[in-house]
């Protein structure tokens, strides 16, 4: 998009929480300078989130770093290979970090298939029995599994003191209300905003403003009007608008209610 089409991203004076963001990735600017920029815009908390057992302790060193930013540790589908008793061993060693707020990125992936179903299945199986040893909220990553996300749901979250978010939420209308039933929060980031999304605003339209969260998943999904640069906190506020246009409210009562899910969700956990 034309920057001549881009306006000056709002300040709506609340607070915000970034609830899916991965700043090891961000390249457009130095770190401090991305977070310098969001809390301008109200952004008071961060979660940086880890994929592979290599940037796990990069995840946990920066939130060290900032006292606003925190880590959650995990490996992403994609990478569920890599996945092994040492990085299981560190999950389990760091959940009681006060910097360390979930288990995620964990979950399924069927449309890209980088690593085998089963290999899939069994690591997020492990991830979610960690989650429920050390009674943190997980982080799930699901694209075409729902079917499969759903099974392991319904066998895990009855375990689970806390739940946690379905994030970049894309699947259908049937895991969105199961997750809800089940206490689950739903991540809704950029991809809100795209033209070609009615599905997701579709989820977002019935599924209760207590379970949504905002996040950004930068630096991928800029959000409209900023598509094609790269994504970052700052940006959050479009995402509360979209989301205030598709359940016609204000948009201070989204930016309300999503921090204060954020807290339920990231923020009371009980860790090991």
């Amino acid at each position: 998009m034309s920057s001549k089409k881009r306006r000056d991203i709002p300040n709506y004076q609340r607070p915000i929480i970034e609830t899916h963001f991965h700043l090891d990735y961000l390249k457009a600017a130095a770190a401090s300078d991305i977070l310098a920029a969001a809390r301008a815009v109200g952004v008071e908390r961060f979660m940086t989130i880890s994929v592979t057992p290599d940037n796990m302790p990069d995840a946990l060193a920066l939130a060290c770093e900032h006292a606003d930013v925190y880590a959650t540790l995990g490996v992403h589908p994609h990478d569920a290979a890599t996945f092994n008793e040492d990085a299981a061993a560190y999950i389990s060693t760091h959940a009681i970090h006060d910097k360390v707020v979930a288990v995620g990125e964990i979950g399924l992936d069927y449309f890209y298939e980088h690593c085998d179903r089963a290999v899939q299945r069994n690591v997020f199986a492990r991830q979610l029995q960690l989650a429920v040893e050390c009674q943190l909220p997980v982080v799930i990553h699901s694209r075409e599994a729902d079917d499969d996300t759903m099974a392991m749901l319904r066998e895990y979250a009855p375990q689970m003191t806390q739940k946690g978010v379905i994030h970049s939420f894309t699947s259908g209308m049937a895991l969105a209300e199961l997750a809800v039933d089940l206490g689950f929060c739903l991540g809704i980031n950029g991809i809100v905003t795209f033209n070609k999304a009615d599905n997701v605003r579709e989820v977002v339209a019935a599924t209760p403003l207590s379970h949504l969260l905002l996040e950004t998943d930068a630096p991928f999904l800029t959000p409209i009007p900023y598509r094609g640069v790269e994504n970052a906190p700052v940006y959050l506020p479009f995402i509360a608008e979209k989301i205030a246009e598709v359940k016609e409210c204000h948009v201070e009562e989204v930016l309300e209610q999503t921090y204060n899910n954020a807290l339920r969700t990231f923020f009371s956990a009980s860790p090991c």
